[in-house]
């Protein structure tokens, strides 16, 4: 498994390192939920340990904005000592798969992890997404456009990802910034150049554009409205 870790506790950080890591499984950690968030929807992760209690961003905000800004459908479970059952509700109703209170056995969050990551193959074997003749396959990270791969870098890659989730609807500047980069924003407006390059992969050889600038919003992937009218004409 590829776990990600967003826990500032670093004494508990410690010990899940020690038994996941000799267990053969792969750990990356976030002391934050800001930098968690962003490491969340920009890596591919198995599973998420998420706490409550996190500096920057609280451990249920970043599961709202997991599961409604990003619609990412990564297992989460929550693990903290918030104990009581409104607590417990509040994290489900967040969003998470599961939940774990302190103390706990490391044997048992990883039995747990294991059945989530079962449940969510059974569920999602090989996720798909679909714009118009434009696929982007999760498991594989292959695009296609009309049958057509598209060599794509990984940050072009990442936007396309979130433009495809968000379609038909808009996505903010902010939002596709944050998806990249988190709060650590790069001198000069890389994004644009971003867009560029996967302007030129996605719609540079095709007729039909389906990346649309929003003045002074952002973007939107789809198909255009004067696009669709001449297809049902």
């Amino acid at each position: 498994m590829r776990l990600l870790v967003i826990e500032d506790n670093r004494q508990l950080v410690a010990n899940l390192f020690d038994y996941f890591e000799a267990r053969g499984h792969v750990l990356d950690v976030a002391p934050d939920g800001v930098t968690g968030l962003h490491l969340a929807v920009s890596q591919p992760y198995d599973a998420l340990i998420l706490d409550w209690m996190l500096p920057r961003m609280e451990g249920p905000e970043v599961l709202r904005r997991l599961r409604a800004d990003h619609g990412s459908e990564v297992p989460v479970i929550m693990l903290t000592a918030r104990d009581e059952l409104p607590d417990k509700i509040a994290g489900f109703r967040a969003g998470a798969d599961d939940y774990l209170t302190k103390p706990f056995a490391l044997p048992e969050l990883e039995v747990r992890l294991e059945a989530l990551m079962v449940r969510a193959k059974g569920r999602n074997p090989r996720k798909v997404l679909e714009v118009a003749d434009l696929k982007l396959d999760l498991a594989t990270l292959e695009a296609h456009r009309d049958g057509k791969v598209l060599h794509l870098y990984p940050a072009c890659r990442k936007l396309l990802e979130v433009l495809m989730r968000a379609s038909p609807g808009a996505v903010t500047r902010q939002q596709l910034e944050f998806a990249l980069w988190g709060d650590e924003l790069p001198d000069g407006d890389l994004l644009r150049s971003h867009v560029y390059e996967l302007r030129r992969s996605v719609d540079g050889p095709f007729q039909q554009k389906l990346i649309h600038t929003l003045p002074r919003v952002g973007y939107r992937l789809g198909v255009s409205a004067a696009d669709s009218a001449d297809d049902a004409a």
